[in-house]
């Protein structure tokens, strides 16, 4: 399905006046600037030297494509000749898309955060021509209200400053750098254990909103990871108050209006504590995350809510964000013809008029609709006279209400849903980002492969398979080094730490669930070239960037999880992962120093790194290798697998060791013993550095994994 045209981001009147560099990029972040008055430069060589030869410093401007507030800074400020001119005349004016330069980007919000304490987009920087920053923003009007300084004063300021204090500019461009690299120095620190999982766990507990799921006050962000930390520590601890957090956040995200009830799929974050009013983008990575947690969540409660938000999650995926090459693009904009969520909001009378008399008083109570409308605007929290669907109770209730069973209830909305989408294809979609990262579509790799195997929907493994071949296929050089994002007519970035990360994650899962040796292989492989590119040989752990990378004013090692896992939280699971499967001790060792390197950083807020405590609490904890042996098309072979896949467990190691493949020998030299007794399948189970008696049939396995 293509994208139909956004009609608000730009003025389209500009596109036969205004042409900048910008209209030559693949971004669709920087050719929504391609016709701006600005003399836009993409971030390279041309513009930095322009800055030398002319001594102006430079205007740089950092967003994304599905970023509100860009748009709105775009808008009044970007497309305005008068700004516009003072730029063109005093700086050399630099647009970067983030999700396709993140190391830039990394680099000047940490700038930001350090200069003014917070960040987010539009990330406004002002620098000299050597990269060095002595100015950090974001969000500017074009002229001053609110107690926030307009666009043009402010330039008219920093133009001042550049021309006749110079001197204090390079002062405050050193402080900013000393400061950087300062905070890059923090000494290893005693290995991180169990009990600071626990205690992060605590602390999220105390920040928990037991009515309506979450942590803190609004706004409300999903952070998948960190429930699905919470569901492996009730695993470790048996305190099952951390799985009922998990629990009761993933239930009450999924009934607000944070969730697309028609469409499927999750909007970028909550702007109240309800999760009924969303910030409406939507982001591959908030997707595949999701899915992951709500498929463990499922795994473990066999919740049926939670099985229906996984398939119709993925549902909206292969709808509307996969290409046809069966990879998957970025994200979906907030806004529609001038209008942020006018894509996702509806007029009671609208619903009315597709589902009729009879059941819009139903869908009025179960959705929470109302004629005035139950969407606020987010500024003044008056109604809109627009309605967003989110449910008013779990669908047991609901049921209840109506005198029918549960799988009636859903076979009645069904049929109202189908009608909503139909009705809602119709209007003019809002704007995606076709942009192909490898990083997030390995994220994606793997929140498909888990719910193949978990739901038994085979198809979901092709979808995965597809997106691997793909990436293999067209992201990797033949020097086996990994491209960040898919640009066949456009300048390729070479991949960053977290698109090997999360890539060699989502091949492992995508071996668990196919058992294809030949993306085992892959991860390996790809787990020895992050290795080269990007460890830290003095102090453990991983750059962002690789070493063969563009310089920046510095080379940052990110741990702390943002909207999603960090590279090296990633990393830290599959070093210990790809250890125990390889044999290898090179990679526990550096998965130890790698712990040892950021202990010092995660002790001070334990919450902050959940991903990290995760992968460092499966390396401590009872861990299996388990390997079935047998034909692969023998009945017994199959229902053992199913019966090991089948459980939550969190703390194994699954290989399927096909009698005729002698690739994963190669790779796990220990199973190369481990064969098929007197031709039956069979099931070998180590544990702790221990293997027990190998398992030969059905009902003996079910005794040792504790299955009826």
């Amino acid at each position: 399905m293509s994208a139909q045209p956004h009609k608000d981001i730009e003025n389209q009147d500009q596109e036969n006046i205004h042409t900048n560099r910008l209209v030559n990029e693949t971004s669709p972040y920087l050719k929504q600037h391609a016709h701006n008055p600005v003399d836009w430069f993409p971030w390279g060589d041309e513009a930095f030297e322009k800055a030398i030869q002319e001594d102006k410093p430079i205007f740089l401007s950092i967003g994304y494509s599905t970023c509100h507030w860009c748009h709105v800074m775009a808008h009044e400020s970007f497309e305005d000749p008068a700004v516009a001119a003072y730029l063109n005349e005093h700086f050399v004016s630099i647009k970067v898309d983030r999700e396709e330069r993140p190391d830039v980007d990394h680099v000047y919000m940490a700038v930001c955060q350090a200069m003014t304490k917070s960040g987010g987009w539009p990330l406004t920087i002002v620098m000299t021509p050597a990269k060095e920053p002595f100015f950090a923003g974001t969000y500017f009007p074009r002229e001053s209200r609110g107690g926030r300084i307009g666009i043009l004063e402010l330039l008219e300021r920093i133009r001042d400053v550049w021309e006749n204090a110079r001197e204090s500019v390079y002062n405050s461009t050193n402080e900013i750098i000393n400061h950087l690299e300062k905070s890059g120095e923090i000494p290893a620190g005693p290995a991180l254990t169990d009990s600071t999982a626990h205690v992060a766990a605590r602390d999220l507990a105390d920040h928990f909103d037991t009515q309506y799921g979450g942590f803190r006050e609004a706004p409300k962000f999903p952070s998948p990871h960190t429930l699905t930390f919470l569901l492996q520590q009730t695993q470790i601890t048996g305190d099952v108050s951390f799985q009922a957090m998990a629990v009761k956040t993933l239930t009450e995200m999924r009934l607000g209006g944070m969730y697309d009830q028609i469409g499927g799929g999750f909007h970028r974050y909550s702007t109240d504590r309800k999760w009924h009013l969303p910030h409406f983008e939507k982001m591959l990575y908030d997707q595949a995350l999701l899915v992951m947690a709500y498929t463990d969540a499922y795994q473990i409660t066999r919740n049926d809510l939670f099985r229906r938000t996984v398939t119709e999650t993925i549902d909206y995926l292969v709808r509307d964000m996969r290409s046809v090459d069966g990879v998957y693009f970025s994200a979906e904009d907030a806004d529609s013809e001038g209008e942020e969520g006018k894509f996702y909001t509806w007029r009671y009378e609208d619903i009315e008029a597709i589902v009729g008399q009879t059941r819009i008083a139903l869908l009025a109570d179960e959705f929470s609709l109302s004629v005035s409308g139950n969407f606020l605007e987010e500024a003044t929290r008056q109604p809109t006279g627009l309605n967003i669907l989110h449910l008013s109770d779990v669908p047991e209730k609901l049921a209840e209400r109506s005198g029918l069973t549960v799988e009636q209830w859903w076979q009645r909305w069904e049929q109202d849903r189908q009608a909503l989408l139909a009705e809602r294809e119709k209007r003019i979609r809002p704007d995606r980002d076709e942009k192909i990262l490898t990083d997030w579509n390995g994220l994606t790799i793997a929140a498909l492969a888990k719910a193949a195997r978990v739901l038994g929907r085979p198809e979901y493994a092709t979808r995965a398979r597809e997106v691997a071949d793909f990436v293999l296929a067209n992201l990797m050089r033949t020097d086996g080094t990994l491209l960040h994002h898919y640009a066949p007519s456009g300048t390729a970035v070479p991949a960053f730490l977290d698109d090997y990360a999360n890539f060699i994650w989502g091949l492992r899962e995508l071996y668990e669930t196919v058992f294809d040796t030949r993306y085992l292989e892959a991860a390996v492989t790809l787990q020895r070239t992050q290795d080269a590119l990007f460890w830290d040989d003095s102090r453990g752990g991983y750059f962002f960037t690789p070493a063969n990378g563009e310089r920046l004013i510095t080379r940052a090692k990110e741990v702390y999880d943002g909207a999603y896992p960090s590279g090296n939280a990633v990393s830290a699971a599959n070093l210990f992962y790809l250890a125990r499967i390889t044999g290898e001790p090179v990679w526990e060792s550096m998965l130890e120093k790698l712990n040892q390197a950021f202990s010092q950083q995660v002790q001070r807020v334990p919450e902050g790194f959940t991903a990290l405590l995760a992968a460092i609490t499966i390396s401590r904890t009872g861990f299996r290798e388990i390997v079935v042996t047998g034909p692969p098309n023998h009945p017994a072979t199959q229902e053992m697998l199913r019966l090991i896949q089948d459980r939550y467990d969190p703390f194994k190691v699954l290989l399927y060791r096909n009698p005729e493949d002698a690739l994963l020998t190669e790779l796990a030299p220990f199973t190369k013993d481990q064969v098929p007794i007197n031709g039956r399948p069979t099931v070998y189970i180590c544990e702790n550095y221990a293997c027990r008696e190998p398992v030969d049939s059905i009902e003996k396995l079910r005794q040792v994994l504790g299955v009826q």
